[in-house]
C-alpha cells in the first residue's frame, strides 16, 4: 500500500482531469480502449519528458521499472512499447491540441501581469525548426535531402507562455502563418526581420491592433512628420508613406519609422511600427524583449524533449509537442500555486530525480539543496519564470 502520493502524482493533481476526459469524449479517444487510455498515454508522455528519456525503448525501460508503482503514478498497469506507439500513431492528436490550449489559458490566467504597462497584451511571434531524418519523417519533406518542421509561436512576453502555436513542415514560410494568428484589438506583436509583409501587417493595421517589425535595410518611406528632440541612441522617429510602389498599394496609410543605436551590440536598428502612442525608446524595448522567445525556444528543446520523437509519423510528433507544452504550463502552473522561488532549471532538475519520492512537494522544495545546481553543472539557463 502506498499511503503517501509519489511526486509525479501530486504534480498530475494540479492538472483538470475532468476536463481532459471531457475533450477525450468528444474525439472519441477512448472508444474501444480497454486498458491503455488518452490520460494513461498523456501521463506517460509527461513522465518521459520530466525524466529527461531521450528515446520510446528508454521511456519504457524507465516505466518498466516503476511498474509495481504504475497505477499509483496514473500510468495504468499496461504501458508497453507496442501499446505506446501505436496509442501515439493512432490517437487524434487534437485531444491533445486542445487539452494544451486548456492549460495554456489556465497558465495564463494566474500569471497575468502589466509589465510594460502600455494598455494591452504583448506578444512576440516568431518560429523555430527542428530538423528530423527524411528517410524516417518523409511528410516532412523540406529539402532535397532534408526534413523538418516549424513550430510557429505566439509568445506572451507578460505572462512568459505562449498563447497559440501552430505546427507545419519547415518549408512552409514564416510569413504565411500571420494569417492563422488569432489578433486582438489593441494588442502588440512584436516581429522579427522575417515578417516584413506590408499587405498582412496592414490588416493588423487595420483591426486596431498594433505591430512592431525590424525593416529591411532597403525601406523606403517618405517622411512627412519627423521628431525633433530626440533621446540618447534614438537616431531618428518619423512618420510617412512608402514609396515603392508594390509596399505603397498594400499599405496605404502612414508608418512610423524609428531608428535606433545599440550600445550593447554596436549597430543600428530600424523598426516599422504603427503604434504612435510609444515613445521610441519603448518601441526598441519591446523589439529587445522579443528575444524571450528565443529563450523559450532554447529552453523547450533542451529540457522538454523534441528533438528525438518517440514516434515517425506527424500524429505522433503532434502528439509530443501537444505533451511538452502541457508539460511546461503545468510547471507554470505549480510554480506560481505554490510560490516557488526556484528557476525553472532548479524545478525541473529536482523534478527529474524525484518523481517517484514521496515527499511532498512543498517539502521537496524547502530542503532540497540545489542552490548551486547551475554551477554544479557548468550550466547557464535561461531564467523564464522569475519576475
Amino acid at each position: 500500500m502506498h499511503k503517501e502520493k509519489f511526486v509525479f502524482a501530486q504534480l498530475v493533481s494540479f492538472m483538470d482531469n475532468f476536463k481532459f476526459r471531457r475533450i477525450v469524449a468528444k474525439y472519441n479517444g477512448d472508444h474501444y480502449v480497454k486498458k491503455f487510455s488518452c490520460w494513461n498515454q498523456l501521463l506517460v508522455l509527461m513522465f518521459g519528458q520530466l525524466s529527461n528519456r531521450e528515446s520510446l525503448r528508454d521511456l519504457i525501460v524507465a516505466t518498466e521499472a516503476h511498474k509495481s508503482k504504475a497505477y499509483h503514478l496514473g500510468f495504468g498497469i499496461n504501458v508497453t512499447r507496442s501499446n505506446l506507439s501505436k496509442a501515439n500513431q493512432n490517437r487524434d492528436y487534437r485531444i491533445f491540441e486542445e487539452f494544451a490550449y486548456f492549460m495554456v489559458e489556465q497558465a495564463r490566467a494566474k500569471r497575468i501581469n502589466d509589465v510594460f504597462k502600455i494598455g494591452g497584451n504583448v506578444y512576440a511571434f516568431d518560429s523555430t525548426t527542428i530538423d528530423l531524418c527524411l528517410s524516417v519523417f518523409w511528410w516532412a519533406k523540406f529539402r532535397k535531402t532534408k526534413g523538418g518542421i516549424k513550430v510557429h509561436t505566439l509568445y506572451d512576453l507578460e505572462t512568459q507562455i505562449p498563447a497559440f502555436f501552430h505546427i507545419t513542415t519547415a518549408s512552409v514560410h514564416d510569413m504565411n502563418v500571420m494569417d492563422k494568428i488569432p489578433y486582438e484589438p489593441g494588442a502588440y506583436y512584436i516581429f522579427d526581420r522575417g515578417y516584413n509583409d506590408y499587405k498582412r501587417l496592414y490588416n493588423i493595421h487595420t483591426i486596431g491592433s498594433y505591430f512592431i517589425v525590424r525593416a529591411k535595410t532597403n525601406v523606403q518611406i517618405k517622411a512627412t512628420l519627423w521628431k525633433r528632440k530626440l533621446p540618447k541612441n534614438v537616431l531618428s522617429d518619423s512618420r510617412g508613406m512608402f514609396t515603392c510602389y508594390k509596399s505603397s498599394r498594400v499599405y496605404t496609410d502612414e508608418v512610423r519609422k524609428v531608428i535606433y543605436w545599440d550600445d550593447e551590440q554596436q549597430r543600428q536598428f530600424i523598426f516599422l511600427t504603427n503604434a504612435r502612442n510609444l515613445t521610441a525608446l519603448q518601441v526598441a524595448n519591446l523589439y529587445k524583449n522579443r528575444w524571450q522567445i528565443e529563450l523559450f525556444f532554447k529552453w523547450l528543446k533542451q529540457h522538454l524533449k523534441i528533438k528525438k520523437f518517440w514516434g515517425d509519423t506527424e500524429n505522433a510528433v503532434r502528439i509530443q509537442i501537444y505533451s511538452a507544452i502541457i508539460t511546461y504550463c503545468l510547471v507554470a502552473i505549480v510554480q506560481h500555486d505554490m510560490k516557488i522561488e526556484r528557476t525553472t532549471y532548479e524545478v525541473l532538475q529536482i523534478l527529474s530525480i524525484s518523481l517517484t519520492d514521496t515527499a511532498s512537494l512543498k517539502d521537496l522544495y524547502d530542503k532540497s539543496n540545489f542552490n548551486n545546481v547551475k554551477e554544479q553543472d557548468g550550466l547557464s539557463e535561461p531564467n523564464l519564470f522569475n519576475f
